[in-house]
């Protein structure tokens, strides 16, 4: 482990932000972890764990150690007839992974193709894309535990899996995430129930079509963050109990919505924010995507204080249209390295 200093973090966020870290070290291993922790407790300093920089919101200096998570590995631990439990490491690049399970005959996990990242940060928000969440296909998630100061392996059950969110949302500097393992179906587990998804695949019920299709209809929506710096989709999809959901279907007859095993309803954000206006809209150098309302693009060098001038713009005219307050999914930090409340 070699630890660098005022190391430059744009090319490590996918907003591109322009953001220098104090202290910065690349992690391979769980020794290393182990060295980094050491070397911050020695220098007082804050941690903050970087993935894949997909869902986070950095600012200019950053304070403290940053540790940049890259262990390699996919390991298939078992397997039978019905059933393949693998374990990967958290430096793999989601997509990558994706790609891998599906020529490998692995089903599951074709809905999630082309979501940037990397796999240790996939249960941290359950990651989820037409009709499919990633905690349904982990079995557990293996970390350092900072707390206890060991390794430990945390079931699906006991991470708490909801609409994005786990227990590591929860008390996020507690765990550092090496492993995940997931148990995927060998026998054909398509879902095809969401949005345009089944018109899409057609009749070739095939997972590398689905996978396919996946990936066509985010590529012709989402921007390429190397094009087009962003964080994937910005906001949360917004869940309302029924009786909001009948409040705001009376006035909006044709919001998109969801219901929920619950009797709550998910409200479409993008459609939100479209119908306040906002599709293809700017505020200076930062704005919301001409093909998708959801996604928030830094169109020239933005600081963080455009970022959070133009989300907040958003978040106030959606709310002065339709009462309902959207949730930003990427996490937000300051410049000790530590985790701030959008709010705030």
């Amino acid at each position: 482990m070699q630890i660098q200093n005022q190391v430059q973090l744009k090319p490590f966020n996918t907003l591109s932000l322009d953001v220098t870290a104090s202290h910065y070290t690349k992690i391979t291993s769980i020794e290393d972890i182990k060295a980094a922790l050491d070397f911050a407790k020695q220098h007082e300093l804050n941690v903050l764990v970087l993935s894949g920089g997909s869902n986070m919101l950095l600012p200019q200096q950053i304070n403290a150690l940053v540790i940049h998570l890259d262990i390699q590995g996919i390991e298939v631990l078992s397997e039978n007839q019905d059933f393949v439990q693998v374990k990967v490491g958290a430096g793999q690049v989601w997509h990558d992974f994706v790609l891998y399970s599906t020529k490998q005959n692995w089903y599951g996990l074709q809905n999630l193709a082309l979501i940037p990242g990397l796999v240790g940060a996939s249960p941290v928000q359950n990651i989820g894309a037409y009709g499919v969440e990633v905690g349904e296909f982990i079995e557990s998630v293996q970390v350092y535990d900072r707390q206890f100061k060991e390794i430990k392996s945390i079931l699906a059950a006991d991470c708490h899996f909801s609409y994005r969110h786990s227990i590591f949302k929860d008390d996020p500097t507690r765990y550092i995430i090496t492993h995940v393992t997931f148990k995927l179906p060998k026998q054909p587990h398509l879902k095809l129930n969401y949005g345009d998804l089944k018109q899409a695949v057609g009749d070739n019920l095939t997972a590398e079509n689905l996978q396919n299709q996946v990936i066509n209809i985010r590529q012709s929506k989402l921007p390429d963050p190397k094009e087009y710096p962003n964080v994937g989709s910005f906001f949360k999809n917004p869940i309302v109990n029924a009786q909001e959901f009948e409040r705001l279907i009376t006035q909006f007859s044709t919001i998109p919505h969801y219901p929920q095993a619950n009797g709550n309803v998910k409200i479409a954000a993008g459609w939100l924010i479209d119908q306040a206006g906002w599709k293809g809209k700017q505020l200076g150098v930062v704005g919301m995507f001409h093909k998708q309302a959801l996604v928030l693009v830094n169109y020239a060098n933005a600081s963080l204080a455009d970022v959070k001038k133009t989300y907040q713009a958003v978040q106030h005219d959606v709310d002065q249209h339709f009462h309902v307050m959207l949730e930003p999914e990427p996490v937000l930090y300051n410049s000790l390295g530590l985790i701030e409340n959008h709010t705030e």
